[in-house]
């Protein structure tokens, strides 16, 4: 028998979820052993209606997967996809549903540091098996995650991305990963872990305790509308805590602001720079910016979501 699942937006009772459930056609046995269910929720600031249906017509392609957009995403409460507890309520139901597999966040923006540390202790032993897929701001969330080795932390592209142009590549990169295709991966990964961070979300990081410890691992960076010395600026306070590391790739800065004058260095100029005065490898470039070609960057050694 085979079963159907319409592409229509609904509310599940007790769950706050609306979910745009994917036209699959597969046997009840074949299901039950095939499909991964991914929870969204927006730690930070909200997402569109749009976003999500378009995000839920590309994923049709993938059988496998079933998304499950949290109502938070689309509420709306200043800068904020709702207040700090709701923002917090919504995070811990994806995280804590013994009925997901991922939790994919929505959309970076600012917000996640503000709820990170009580989400990790609100989580229960269900968030512990879970992949948590995203980057910017969320960068809070999946270094929190690392450091408490709690579920599976990954940088990588989120629905917000289908904005961008070229976006639909982005979605199914991330799509493809999660249903366990690993041609979306930062094409360095090797025998050594690895993480990624926004810069600046990572300069925010450092010394607090959320921060994990990165020694041995290659350390990817991007950033993207920060002036050239704000960039000089960050990457001296960052070298500082990754004295340890196995080295330092540096992903795009893009959409750099105009100053009054230039700033006389290019952003690879000053990586290597504060790489060289702090003792750390510079190792070259990473393909993970904020833009359609941000490629996945699991935290620790890098595989792709184990199929039950």
């Amino acid at each position: 028998m085979a079963s159907t699942f319409p592409l229509v937006a609904g509310h599940e009772r007790g769950r706050g979820v609306t979910s745009f459930p994917l036209m699959v056609s597969l046997s009840n046995h074949e299901l039950a052993r095939r499909m991964s269910r991914i929870a969204i929720c927006a730690p930070g600031t909200p997402i569109t209606r749009d976003v999500a249906e378009r995000v839920s017509a590309i994923a049709g392609e993938f059988a496998q997967l079933e998304l499950h957009f949290h109502e938070q995403c689309f509420v709306e409460d200043g800068h904020f996809a709702g207040s700090d507890a709701v923002r917090l309520a919504a995070l811990l139901e994806c995280a804590n549903d013994p009925g997901f597999d991922a939790v994919w966040f929505a959309k970076g923006g600012y917000g996640a540091n503000r709820i990170a540390v009580e989400a990790l202790a609100g989580m229960s032993e269900a968030a512990r098996g879970k992949t948590y897929l995203g980057y910017s701001d969320c960068g809070y969330l999946l270094a929190g995650l690392y450091r408490a080795g709690e579920g599976r932390a990954v940088h990588g592209p989120m629905p917000v991305d289908i904005r961008r142009e070229g976006g639909e590549a982005a979605v199914r990169r991330a799509l493809g990963w999660l249903s366990g295709d690993a041609a979306g991966l930062e094409p360095s990964l090797g025998e050594r872990p690895a993480a990624a961070f926004n810069l600046i979300t990572l300069a925010m990081l450092c010394g607090t305790e959320l921060m994990p410890d990165l020694s041995g691992h290659v350390v990817m960076i991007e950033e993207v509308a920060e002036h050239l010395y704000a960039v000089d600026r960050l990457f001296f306070h960052v070298t500082q805590h990754l004295r340890n590391v196995a080295g330092l790739r540096l992903g795009r800065i893009s959409a750099v602001p105009e100053n009054d004058r230039p700033f006389g260095s290019t952003a690879e100029d000053i990586a290597r720079d504060w790489c060289a005065r702090s003792g750390i490898v510079f190792l070259g470039a990473a393909d993970i910016g904020h833009d359609a070609a941000n490629r996945i960057v699991p935290f620790g050694l890098a595989r792709t979501p184990a199929r039950s």
